[in-house]
């Protein structure tokens, strides 16, 4: 009995030996290939950064407003007689949009003209009868202030007859009527807005730090997301005399060419004022750039040699300050050379030393790629 119980101690330790000695050679194993193991290199595109003269922009928002316009509406009380416009159609300077009933003026007119006219025959009769010394001066005197009298309330209601024939003031485009014939207006009611479209106005305002850079005839450029692909060109016409002191911004107005109506008033437009003073950048993708709350950086890409004597290429995070942007591409202030292969496309997948490879694809262009200040 004592013999069957060693000889099952012993199996159970001889077992125990053989599956500790089985983990520990794997464990070795593991150990030995960690220390032969290395990160496969990274598939990256590399731009080259250079140094390009641009022209400062001062890129901000704005909202189009017309050069002029004027939502018409009726100045005397009365009922719609005739419409003689189409919303949304185009009119020139004097045209007639809409009249209300005269026929009340004109019946006043006849009775004023008619008083008119015998105040005149008065004043004849008077004058002649003064000159024999019939009449006293005080009767001339009266009869002339009759006379000019129904002369005034003549004018009068020819004004009014004139302010019941509602005229365009300036060639523009109409918007939606907003009223119907044989609807009674009182004074101010809005019958339908009249824009002029050619050229527009473009309000942005601008920090008060670029005041000094700013001045009247600079180059103004505006996009809008409502008009994908067009650049539309102008020039800064106003600089307000004041600073908000609310928001330290400084009010501005730029003139843009509209020939086709494209832009309408209230639309929204990215603003870029360009300056006439080009000035030398470092200038890389925006692409290239790795933005994080403790600081902007790139990957450059280095030649680096291993201890077996192979180079390989290893990307070194390098933190910059930006400056301006045009386009697709960005200006940095600091913390690149030119020269410097940055890492345009795969910078994601980064880190410190990160062995790479070069993909074949060609990096963003600086000669092809467009800017804005070029279109």
């Amino acid at each position: 009995m004592k013999k069957k119980i060693a000889f099952t101690i012993l199996g159970l330790l001889l077992l125990v030996a053989t599956i500790v000695g089985i983990k520990a050679s794997q464990i070795m194993t593991l150990i030995a290939s960690g220390k032969n193991f290395s990160i496969p290199p990274s598939s990256v595109l590399v731009t080259e950064a250079v140094a390009k003269s641009w022209a400062p922009t001062f890129d901000t928002i704005g909202t189009i407003e017309s050069a002029q316009g004027v939502m018409m509406s009726n100045e005397l009380p009365g009922k719609v007689d005739r419409i003689l416009f189409e919303s949304g159609a185009e009119v020139k300077a004097g045209d007639v949009l809409v009249t209300l009933n005269q026929t009340s003026e004109e019946a006043q007119l006849r009775a004023a003209d008619a008083a008119a006219q015998l105040s005149r025959l008065n004043l004849e009769r008077t004058q002649g009868l003064r000159k024999t010394s019939v009449v006293a001066q005080s009767e001339l005197d009266a009869a002339d202030a009759q006379q000019k009298n129904a002369d005034a309330r003549v004018q009068e209601l020819k004004a009014n007859l004139e302010k019941r024939t509602i005229r365009a003031p300036f060639s523009g485009r109409l918007g939606i009527r907003q009223v119907h014939e044989g609807q009674f207006l009182q004074p101010g009611t809005p019958i339908v807005s009249l824009q002029a479209l050619d050229p527009v106005f473009v309000n942005f305002s601008l920090p008060q730090q670029r005041l000094a850079d700013i001045f009247t005839g600079m180059k103004i450029l505006a996009t809008s997301d409502a008009i994908p692909g067009r650049i539309f060109q102008g020039k800064l016409t106003a600089i307000d005399a004041e600073v908000d002191a609310a928001t330290r911004n400084i009010r501005i107005q730029g003139t843009l060419e509209n020939k086709d109506d494209s832009l309408r008033p209230g639309m929204f437009a990215n603003i870029s004022a360009v300056s006439s003073q080009e000035k030398s950048h470092i200038v890389i993708p925006a692409t290239a750039v790795v933005f994080a709350a403790y600081g902007d950086s790139v990957f450059v890409v280095n030649e680096q040699t291993d201890k077996d004597g192979k180079t390989e290429l290893i990307a070194d995070q390098k933190f910059i300050r930006i400056g301006p942007r045009q386009g697709d591409f960005v200006a940095v202030e600091e913390g690149l050379s030119p020269g410097d292969r940055v890492v345009s496309t795969g910078s994601f997948k980064l880190r410190k030393g990160s062995p790479v490879t070069i993909s074949p694809a060609d990096g963003p262009s600086f000669s092809t790629s467009p800017t804005l200040q070029d279109q």
